[in-house]
Parts: C-alpha cells; sequence; structure tokens
C-alpha cells in the first residue's frame, strides 16, 4: 500500500491541501470536527474537479456523437476486411484521422478525475490507519477520525471488523447500513445517468454495435460500484455518490439543450424550440440561432424531427434562414421542397393541362364503340343536331379495287389525310 501511496504522491498533497481549505471554512461553520465539516470539504473538492474537467466533458459529448455517426462506416470496414485484421485496423485509423474523431475523447472524464479519486481513498485510509500524509498534520487527522456521516466514522469501511469501528468511536451495524445505503444510492444514479443517455439521446434510426455496447454497460457499471463500494471508505462513497449525481444532472442539461439528432430528446427540443419561435416570431438567443442554422443547412439529409420542425414553421408563416434566423411571409406559406431548400407557394393556382390519350386508350374508345373526345387533330364525320353531312357524295374518293372489295370510308374520329393500308397495294 505503501508503494501505491507513493506514486500518487504528487497529487495526494494537492488534494489533501484542497480539503484542508475547504474544512477550514467549513469547521467555522459546523465545527471543526463535525462530519459536515469534513463532509462537505469532500463534496467541495467533487465540485471544483467537476467544473475543471467541463471543457473535457465537451469533447466527450462530441467525441461519443462523432462514434456514433462512424458506427455504420465502421461496420462496413469491418465486414469487408474480416479476414485482415491488419488491414481493418488500417482502415479504422484512415478512418478516424480523415473524420477527426478520437475514440479515446469519450473516456477523457473518467482519465482525467482517477487521479484524484485515489488521492482521496489514500488520504482517507492514512487516516483510518492514524498515519499522516500530505498536509493534514496530528491535528487534523485527529479531527478527521472524529468526524462522522450519519454516525459512520469518515474512514470506515463495510468490511471493517467490529474492533476497528469500535476504535473510530462507532459500531458496526451504523457503518454497514450507512455504507450500504449510499451503495446503493451510488449504483442508482448510475444505472439512471446510463439509462437516459439510452433511452433519450441515442439515434433510434441508426441500430448499431455501439448501442448495443452502452446497453451492456449500462447494466455493468452499476454492479461494478457495488461490488467494489464494500472496500471503499465512507469518505470515498461520499466523493463517488457525489461525482455521479453532478454527471447525472450536467447529462441532464445536455440531453434537454443539446441532444442528439434524430433521438426522442431531440424531437422533444425542436417542439418546444417551435413553440417558442411561433410564439416570438424569431429565435431568440445564439443556442436557439445555431440549432436552426444546423438543420436549415443539412437540406435533404435532415431527419423526421427535423423536416417536422421546419414544416411546422412554414405553416406558421414563417420561414427559416441559412444564418438561423426566423422570417415572418405575409404573402405565402412556405413549403418544403424534396432537395430541403424553402420556397414559397404560389398564389394563384397553376392551369393544369389536359392528358393526352395514348394509342391503346383510343383503340380501346373505339372497340367499345364510344367516341373519342375532340381534340385539334380529330375531325367527326358524325352529323350535329339533325343535319346531314354536306359533303357531296362525289367529292369522296372512290374505293380502290383491291382483291374482292374496296377500302371502307374512313372512320369516325380519324385523322384527316390519306391513310396508311394495312397492306401494301398492287397496283
Amino acid at each position: 500500500m505503501d508503494t501505491i501511496a507513493s506514486l500518487f504522491s504528487f497529487i495526494t498533497t494537492p488534494v489533501s491541501w484542497v480539503i484542508v481549505q475547504f474544512h477550514s471554512v467549513y469547521g467555522a461553520i459546523f465545527g471543526p470536527d463535525t462530519g459536515w465539516a469534513w463532509g462537505l470539504s469532500i463534496v467541495s473538492l467533487v465540485i471544483l474537479i467537476r467544473i475543471c474537467l467541463i471543457p473535457l466533458f465537451v469533447k466527450q459529448i462530441k467525441a461519443t456523437r462523432g462514434m456514433q455517426t462512424l458506427q455504420p462506416e465502421m461496420k462496413k470496414i469491418q465486414e469487408r476486411y474480416k479476414n485482415d485484421k491488419q488491414r481493418q485496423s488500417e482502415e479504422m485509423m484512415k478512418l478516424y484521422k480523415e473524420t477527426g474523431t478520437n475514440p479515446l475523447s469519450s473516456c477523457l472524464p473518467i482519465l482525467a478525475q482517477s487521479p484524484f479519486f485515489f488521492a482521496l481513498y489514500h488520504v482517507l485510509n492514512s487516516i483510518a490507519s492514524n498515519d499522516t500524509i500530505g498536509v493534514i498534520n496530528d491535528r487534523l487527522l485527529e479531527s478527521a477520525q472524529k468526524a462522522h456521516i450519519f454516525g459512520a466514522p469518515l474512514a470506515s469501511k463495510f468490511t471493517d471488523g467490529a474492533s476497528k469501528v469500535e476504535a473510530l468511536g462507532s459500531s458496526l451495524t451504523d457503518v454497514r447500513v450507512v455504507t450500504a445505503i449510499m451503495i446503493v444510492l451510488m449504483s442508482a444514479s448510475q444505472f439512471f445517468t446510463q439509462r437516459q443517455l439510452m433511452t433519450k439521446n441515442v439515434d433510434t434510426t441508426v441500430k448499431t454495435p455501439f448501442m448495443q455496447q452502452q446497453k451492456m454497460l449500462m447494466y455493468v457499471f452499476p454492479v461494478m460500484f457495488a461490488v467494489f463500494g464494500i472496500n471503499f471508505p465512507v469518505g470515498v462513497l461520499v466523493y463517488w455518490l457525489t461525482t455521479n449525481v453532478w454527471t447525472m444532472g450536467q447529462q441532464m442539461y445536455v440531453i434537454r439543450n443539446n441532444p442528439t439528432p434524430g433521438s426522442k430528446a431531440q424531437a422533444s427540443y425542436l417542439e418546444r424550440l417551435h413553440k417558442s419561435v411561433t410564439q416570438h416570431g424569431k429565435t431568440r438567443g445564439r443556442g436557439e440561432k445555431a440549432i436552426v442554422k444546423a438543420i436549415v443547412a443539412k437540406g435533404r439529409d435532415r431527419n423526421e424531427f427535423e423536416r417536422k420542425f421546419i414544416n411546422g414553421l412554414n405553416k406558421a408563416g414563417l420561414a427559416a434562414q441559412p444564418d438561423g434566423t426566423v422570417l415572418k411571409s405575409d404573402t405565402a406559406v412556405a413549403t418544403q421542397t424534396e432537395d430541403g431548400a424553402t420556397v414559397a407557394a404560389p398564389t394563384t393556382p397553376r392551369r393544369q393541362q389536359p392528358k393526352r390519350q395514348s394509342k391503346s386508350q383510343r383503340q380501346s374508345v373505339k372497340a367499345a364503340g364510344e367516341s373519342e373526345p375532340k381534340t385539334s387533330l380529330t375531325k367527326s364525320d358524325e352529323p350535329q343536331d339533325g343535319k346531314q353531312d354536306a359533303k357531296p357524295a362525289a367529292a369522296k374518293k372512290p374505293a380502290q379495287k383491291s382483291g374482292g372489295g374496296g377500302r371502307s370510308k374512313a372512320q369516325s374520329g380519324q385523322r384527316k389525310g390519306p391513310q396508311r393500308p394495312k397492306s401494301p397495294s398492287k397496283k
């Protein structure tokens, strides 16, 4: 244990110093030897660390979404080079380089706070072992050993024996009840955090192995916390429970205001944005303008929820602009074309041209004994209003002799001019 503690000595001293500074503030309010003073010092340490990790959290979100969009391409590469692992790895690295995606970016917040976690673990373990560490001297060590959180000493663990717990001024029952409740809360917060990520902030139109991995982690992580949590001191459980609650709240904020495209969270967000834009007649703030600008720029690549949002604005007489603003359309209601562009519908209906019948349709009409509609290319020989055809019979062409009979007169509805004979005539 001393060897491991020495490896983290570069971080245990800063962590112990930060805890002591917060303890001096809370100790003046609640008393230096109370569990509130030491417990709130650990909570404040978590908040300080997580605030510093916000830029890494933003990178994690971008990397996670980038990995989600690359999953179909990655699956194609795996199927194409399933028998050549080296070529498969080369193509994967080439894909990451072309898209600027780093798979390790999604693990940055966890990796960044791991040293602080281990440093805090060794600080609390030294307090339980009655050893000074970092800037915690003998006086602070004695004060920390007297601190109890809901009756459980700050440095006690679920697996501690009765003699060790009694030496810290508590009972084994109190320690196990408090640690068990905190382990359950820690596992539940981790499960809920992963569950809301899977059910609300995942593109449901794309089924990828990445979703299956996230679903598996949703059940694996809580079990891991429950198994390893029995070996954590109460102070470390306070640290880990606080960071889980912070992660859950931070993720809820991101899902609500910057959801993944194609997810249920985006559908809810666009409904709220549509209500706000139609109510005020404009986009408010840079966040709303950025969302509308991104949707307009997609064109025909918009998903179902984004098309519904644009069409909803069009029906309300509003048109989204490429710069993210929204303008009113007083003359006409805008409609969306197939290529994703937004145009104004004409105020007057377009004149519809009559459909021209095909040759087969005209022949079917004649076979049924029905007359064809008159057009500019047809002429009817049928009498109108009871009048006979005034054209003299002599003006008609005499029937040509071909075999046993002459050619019959042109039927009603046939075109003017000489007709093509059914068979070549012989002079």
